[in-house]
């Protein structure tokens, strides 16, 4: 895939807002999201600013660009990101129906500022039964009735 003058602006830009975001006391991470050609959204990490685990800047530029677009599905848009996305990153892209991510970061460069991210990706990879946090299963057939609810609905908005 090449690479263009565009791109690179783009990810400097994520790069100035991860920059930003640790003079203004929030962590070194900027994501921008772009759509034909054009910034629709530009977030940085604000977990410790927000007392939100779910702050990371890409997960906060998907909030931003769906409220932009007033949509769910970004398909279309390219997001830049000053890091490699964590695996709770990657699991929004996936369901913003991002198809392109540039990252300038690696995931080990976070590793290395302490904020390793492989314990996660590690976890995901064993047995549910052999993860650090139990998933207990309870009340499944009372939670089906929503699932059959959502089933026979008929003028539902598919995501």
């Amino acid at each position: 895939m090449k690479i263009t003058k565009a791109d690179r602006e783009f990810m400097r830009e994520a790069i100035r807002l991860a920059t930003e975001s640790v003079k203004n006391g929030g962590g070194p991470f900027g994501a921008v999201i772009v759509k034909e050609g054009k910034v629709v959204a530009g977030a940085s990490n604000s977990v410790t600013i927000d007392n939100d685990p779910t702050a990371h800047a890409e997960v906060n530029a998907i909030r931003k660009a769906c409220k932009a677009l007033n949509t769910f599905d970004l398909t279309g848009c390219i997001l830049y990101t000053s890091c490699e996305p964590c695996p709770m990153c990657l699991s929004a892209i996936y369901w913003a129906h991002i198809r392109r991510v540039y990252y300038g970061n690696t995931r080990k460069d976070a590793a290395d500022i302490d904020f390793a991210d492989d314990f996660i990706y590690q976890e995901l990879e064993k047995m549910v039964h052999d993860r650090s946090i139990p998933l207990i299963p309870l009340l499944r057939d009372e939670a089906l009735d929503s699932f059959q609810l959502w089933n026979q609905k008929t003028d539902k908005v598919e995501y």
